[in-house]
């Protein structure tokens, strides 16, 4: 049996059974723990019967963290493409659109994989480390051992199997226009999730993964899914225009997707069934709670 449960700073009456290891006072203290905004109300489902009625583990000893996401494997597929084109520019992962997620999804209490389509180091986007790129969510990254192993050692894509994972995200950069559009493990890897009716999602250039996905009756993917991504506008403030290889806007729009936007820079996320797309780095937290709803409310 599923509860649902509001969220935040705020007291959560709770019914019996409840959480193992709690006094009955604790039980009425306030509980922290990660906020998922869905259609303007905070949301979170928690599942009895894991390891005890209800997972939690103590951040600190007056608001335990209660971690509904504890079971839940998740993959998040980086870009192993390095330079822009023919411009000898470098390029490849956007920093905080791996970093942000990552720590949404890992204080939530999930595992997750990184893994890329040539597996070991992928390239990180000078820009992104820059000074004025940085975040909470960076800094906290780049100063984090075990991140840094993980990311030092992401899974070649080819050793991913599909049913060990429920939700995949792809972190953006504008790496993945070159070659998860094109990367046919990456390629088959969404395909899969879709069918099997697990949650994919992707922030700022990192549609571009959906490039060659069908659905299951030869459509492209997106072909009548509301979606989002990095704006032709936004491209052009970049600069990027006449560099890469196709525009993320122009490639949605012409797959049959419905495209929306926010002002350039402003944060915009997009879910359409099992799909969630991210319209900027500003969108990259926001697109990585909605997954977790998505993911709550299948539970």
């Amino acid at each position: 049996m599923t509860r649902d449960f509001n969220l935040g700073y705020r007291s959560v009456p709770m019914q019996e059974p409840s959480p193992s290891g709690l006094s009955s006072d604790a039980r009425t203290k306030h509980y922290r723990t990660l906020s998922v905004t869905q259609s303007g109300n905070t949301r979170c489902a928690l599942r009895p019967g894991l390891d005890g009625p209800y997972a939690l583990a103590s951040r600190d000893p007056s608001h335990p963290f209660i971690q509904p996401f504890e079971s839940m494997n998740l993959l998040i597929v980086l870009t192993s493409h390095a330079t822009l084109g023919n411009s000898g520019r470098p390029t490849g992962f956007w920093l905080e659109e791996l970093a942000a997620p990552y720590y949404v999804f890992k204080d939530a209490g999930a595992a997750v994989t990184l893994a890329s389509p040539l597996g070991g180091k992928p390239p990180l986007d000078p820009k992104s480390d820059d000074p004025s790129a940085q975040t909470e969510a960076t800094r906290r990254f780049m100063a984090d051992p075990a991140a840094q192993t993980v990311l030092t050692n992401t899974v070649p894509l080819r050793a991913i199997s599909p049913g060990d994972f429920d939700a995949v995200f792809y972190p953006g950069g504008h790496g993945p226009l070159w070659d998860l559009s094109e990367n046919a493990y990456s390629i088959a890897l969404i395909e899969s999730m879709l069918a099997a009716g697990k949650p994919v999602a992707a922030v700022c250039h990192a549609p571009a993964a959906l490039f060659r996905v069908t659905a299951h009756d030869g459509k492209p993917s997106v072909a009548g899914k509301a979606v989002t991504g990095f704006t032709d506008s936004e491209e052009e403030a970049a600069g990027l225009t006449d560099v890469v290889p196709f525009l993320v806007e122009d490639m949605l729009t012409s797959q049959g997707g419905t495209f929306s936007r926010a002002p350039d820079w402003q944060s915009h996320v997009v879910t359409d069934g099992l799909l969630i797309t991210g319209q900027n780095p500003a969108s990259s937290a926001p697109a990585a709670k909605a997954l977790l709803a998505l993911l709550g409310e299948s539970r």
